[in-house]
């Protein structure tokens, strides 16, 4: 059996020349870390999405601050009800916390409108 060296030659140069002349492909972008940040409210008496500062200017003085594991609880407290605004930071763990749900009661404990309470709480 006879070889074509120019056959051998040619095949050889054509597998070189194809393994040389592929590129790797480009590495994938790394993704960014996207912070959602929650809208101020829009409807008066909405609270969810404020932070501890924007609450306190809003609604005075907590009359009770408490950290529960890793949220935090203002209470405002006025003639006739009580608000509790539960504050977390992000899910990513990073920014400031907001607040993310609101409890509102009358004195008694009986569960009452949010929005009248609000809107109490601001005018005291």
């Amino acid at each position: 059996m006879r070889f074509n060296l120019s056959f051998v030659a040619l095949s050889l140069g054509a597998l070189f020349t194809a393994s040389c002349a592929t590129t790797p492909a480009p590495a994938p972008p790394t993704p960014q870390a996207v912070v959602i940040v929650p809208p101020a409210p829009a409807v008066r008496g909405e609270l969810i999405g404020l932070t501890a500062g924007e609450l306190v200017q809003r609604l005075g003085t907590p009359a009770l601050q408490v950290r529960e594991g890793q949220g935090l609880k203002l209470q405002f407290r006025g003639s006739n009800c009580i608000l509790d605004a539960y504050l977390y930071t992000p899910p990513s763990g990073q920014g400031v916390e907001r607040v993310a749900h609101v409890d509102a009661r009358l004195r008694s404990g009986a569960d009452t409108d949010q929005r009248g309470c609000v809107a109490a709480l601001e005018g005291a």
